[in-house]
C-alpha cells in the first residue's frame, strides 16, 4: 500500500509541475495535498489546507442522533419527567453524525470527564458534491 501512495504523489508531484505551480512537497508548510478534479476541463488542481482557510470561519449544525421513534402527538403530550422513549438502536449501536442536516458519518458515544462526546468510525461518502 505505501507504494500506491508514493505512486500517487508522484503523479500529483508531475500534475502540478505541468500546470506551472511549485511543487506542493517542495512547502514544509503544505504537506496536506488534495487533488480537485472538479474543474469543467476535467484537469485536477492541487490544493492545501491553506487554501481552505477562508471557510473556517463559518459555522456549521452538527447533529449525533442516537436514534428515532414515532408517536402520534397524544402520546406525546402524556409523556412526563422521567418518561422512556424506545429508540430503534440497539444499546452499542451506531449513532449517525449529520453536519447541516446531511449525514456524514457514523461514532459511537463516550464520556469526556463529566460530558457526553461522540468518537467517529466510519465516514460516509457522498456521491452529490
Amino acid at each position: 500500500m505505501a507504494e500506491d501512495e508514493n505512486l500517487e504523489l508522484e503523479e500529483l508531484s508531475e500534475t502540478v509541475e505541468a500546470e506551472g505551480q511549485p511543487d506542493p512537497q517542495a512547502d514544509a508548510a503544505s504537506t496536506d495535498v488534495a487533488v480537485d478534479s472538479g474543474s469543467e476541463d476535467g484537469t485536477e488542481i492541487a490544493r492545501t489546507a491553506a487554501d481552505l482557510e477562508s471557510v473556517f470561519d463559518i459555522p456549521v449544525h452538527v447533529s449525533a442522533v442516537l436514534g428515532k421513534s414515532r408517536m402520534q402527538v397524544s402520546q406525546l403530550l402524556k409523556l412526563g419527567r422521567g418518561a422512556v422513549v424506545e429508540l430503534d438502536r440497539k444499546v452499542g449501536e451506531a449513532i449517525d453524525i449529520y453536519v447541516n442536516n446531511r449525514l456524514v458519518a457514523r461514532g459511537e458515544v463516550v464520556v469526556v470527564e463529566d460530558r457526553l462526546g461522540v468518537t467517529m468510525t466510519e465516514i460516509i461518502k457522498s456521491d452529490r458534491r
